[in-house]
């Protein structure tokens, strides 16, 4: 039987292994965390066949290694595992950043393993083994980024994973990657906590509180995250991630002109024109702009064939299946 270890229990982490084993795949799912108590509770709820407290021990044999942990971790987990793990593994990922996280790839993964990353649009404010879910991915977007040296086998691999667990493969760069998920991901993520606490470190808040009802709390509530987790989102993201927040504020002041100014039909059309932008978003009604050009999609890749694909990946999976089609004539 095949052995697939996830490193990191937490919400996500713990998530997948439900998931997983829903779907009865045929492998042992070995669970292992820095801290032994959370592995020790997410195999009670589930989430794994066995723990192992070495994470060297973990990894060993292992056909997939699952990195589950905040972001600012991976690359010591990288650094640990490199020199260990053996020829063929297939190792990901599940961080909220991508660029950072391939460069770590690069540095310190053996070429003789495959490193595919990953970052499932998925999740919720809690945090933990008991907060998991095995359906927490349907539906879901899953990033995928291959690495420099991943094998078409191995992009395979992670992307059957990802529709195994009820998510949506979508191949992109990282660097849009990061760019995209600055916009939709870390922005509200640093809206949410910058609301948090103007508000709790106001003299007044004791009395406020009392009046903050559904808006707050949901406007909010990712601020109630793992802090962690929100640390090094925005360590490995510094560039994307400034840059929105600059847009946000021109924006913030464009708003509070008009709001100063106090003229009803500006005012009134910035409301409507978020209102219809907001209903088309829910109705999964936006579409491209008419002069986008068109993906052709590598014809080469039989188990991509129908996923969703980002413009600028596609063209680095195509170079990837060439340059390794290339690579494999000049050894023959």
């Amino acid at each position: 039987m095949d052995k697939i270890t996830i490193v990191g229990m937490g919400l996500i982490g713990s998530s997948l292994g439900l998931a997983l084993k829903k779907a009865q795949v045929e492998a042992e799912i070995v669970g292992t965390d820095r801290d032994r108590e959370v592995a020790a509770r997410a195999r009670r709820v589930g989430a794994s066949d066995s723990t192992e407290n070495n994470p060297l021990k973990a990894i060993k044999g292992a056909k997939l290694v699952i990195l589950a942990t905040p972001v600012g971790g991976i690359q010591e987990l990288m650094k640990l595992f490199g020199p260990e793990l053996e020829e063929g593994t297939v190792v990901t990922d599940t961080g909220s950043t991508k660029a950072e996280v391939l460069r770590w790839a690069e540095q310190y993964l053996p070429s003789t393993v495959s490193f595919v990353g990953g970052h499932p649009m998925a999740g919720k404010e809690l945090s933990g083994p008991e907060a998991a879910q095995a359906d927490l991915f349907h539906g879901a977007t899953y990033c995928v980024i291959p690495g420099k040296n991943a094998s078409k086998e191995a992009v395979g691999v992670v992307t059957q994973m990802a529709e195994t667990v009820g998510a949506k493969p979508y191949f992109i760069d990282p660097v849009e990657h990061d760019s995209y998920v600055a916009a939709v991901s870390h922005l509200p993520l640093v809206l949410s906590t910058v609301l948090m606490k103007l508000n709790a470190d106001n003299p007044s808040w004791p009395e406020i509180s009392k009046l903050a009802s559904n808006g707050f709390r949901d406007v909010s509530r990712l601020a109630s995250g793992s802090p962690e987790m929100s640390r090094d989102i925005c360590l490995t993201n510094q560039e994307g991630l400034v840059h929105w927040i600059d847009r946000f504020i021109k924006e913030l002041h464009t708003f509070k002109e008009l709001v100063q100014e106090g003229v009803e039909k500006p005012l009134g059309k910035a409301f409507d024109d978020a209102w219809e932008a907001r209903d088309r978003w829910l109705q999964n009604k936006i579409t491209s702009p008419a002069s986008a050009p068109t993906v052709e999609l590598p014809t080469t890749i039989e188990t991509m064939g129908g996923l969703l694909m980002g413009d600028r990946a596609a063209g680095r999976v195509r170079e990837m299946i060439e340059w390794q089609s290339n690579d494999k004539k000049r050894k023959s």
